[in-house]
């Protein structure tokens, strides 16, 4: 069994992929706080990133470099000295890899085995990993929710690269005896998401700014959404549970396990806000997206103890506070039309 997170992480040597994204910002942030050792790989600077504006990436050793480059990976981690990675790199939104789906395959897929191959030549080093994956990995199903032993069949090319991603990570771990497990999360959201055609950033920009908010689909699309800090203490929790390899070449489902329609969910983050009245543009459209999926989180609270903190009502909470300070816009002033 894992040991307890306060004592994991004191000292640890720990590098983390993506460390500008969503999750990979409040993870630095956590491993830093338990006494962690973090460095950073990362693509571009990015001064919106929450990783910058909480001057978090002061506290880290910076790598600058592509997934997609062997040799940048491998200097990441000598340079690191990494005994954990957390591999959160990749293209991360569906329109963007349908307009460049080349792009997208070579970062999220050969990231990977990038990262694997790191791992592997330098196990002296290395004792775990823990890729990021999502539920787009399981492809469309007519069963749901999704469960861990389910085939993993994406058809699009965000939805493939996902899939290819788990499948090189279990390659290595079944193959060499490496230490890596995978985390397939549905929609993460939580403060620090400036990815605006996102359902839950976008509305709250629109809403906090005094626009009419944009729903892409026609509304009846159903997702699972879970919060940042949950996923955070996923992450950690998978990798402590690593510690036991058995669970290595494993992936793991982690959701509030409450499937929600968008427009529910547009109607939950408005209550949030304040507002009663503001109709959104519904445009109909949201191609290669699939319409409805959502997971089971069993095998996680089963296996490795994990379970959601925070319902979505107590997240958005949190999510809508970290927006009003984004757009100076305090609570008193909000939109109330």
């Amino acid at each position: 069994m894992a040991v307890t997170t306060s004592q994991a992480w004191r000292g640890r040597q720990v590098l983390v992929t993506g460390a500008t994204g969503l999750i990979g910002s409040w993870l630095t942030r956590r491993l830093i706080d338990l006494g962690a050792r973090v460095g950073v790989l990362v693509l571009d600077a990015d001064p919106q990133s929450e990783l910058v504006r909480s001057a978090t990436i002061e506290s880290t050793t910076v790598v600058m470099g592509r997934l997609e480059c062997y040799a940048d990976v491998e200097r990441a981690v000598i340079a690191q000295e990494a005994d954990t990675i957390f591999h959160l790199g990749a293209q991360t939104l569906v329109g963007a890899a349908v307009r460049a789906p080349l792009a997208t395959l070579e970062a999220n897929v050969a990231g990977t085995w990038n990262v694997m191959e790191v791992a592997r030549r330098h196990d002296d080093l290395v004792q775990r990993v823990v890729v990021a994956s999502s539920d787009k990995a399981y492809g469309e199903s007519q069963q749901l929710p999704y469960v861990e032993d389910m085939a993993l069949q994406g058809v699009s090319p965000y939805d493939v690269s996902k899939s290819c991603t788990d499948l090189v990570t279990q390659s290595y771990a079944r193959t060499y005896g490496l230490s890596a497990a995978i985390a397939r999360c549905g929609n993460v959201y939580g403060g620090g998401d400036l990815n605006w055609s996102r359902i839950v950033p976008g509305t709250l920009r629109a809403l906090l700014t005094e626009e009419q908010p944009v729903i892409r689909s026609d509304g009846t699309y159903l997702r699972d959404y879970i919060y940042v800090d949950d996923v955070v203490d996923a992450y950690l929790r998978l990798a402590e549970a690593l510690e036991d390899r058995a669970i290595s070449g494993e992936a793991f489902n982690f959701s509030e396990e409450r499937p929600m329609s968008v427009i529910e969910i547009y109607g939950v983050i408005c209550s949030a806000v304040g507002v009663t009245d503001i109709e959104p543009v519904v445009l109909g459209r949201a191609e290669h997206e699939i319409h409805d999926q959502y997971l089971s989180a069993t095998k996680a609270r089963e296996r490795i103890g994990w379970s959601p903190s925070l319902t979505f009502e107590e997240g958005l909470a949190r999510t809508v506070a970290w927006y009003r300070g984004f757009f100076n816009r305090p609570a008193s002033d909000g939109p109330t039309r």
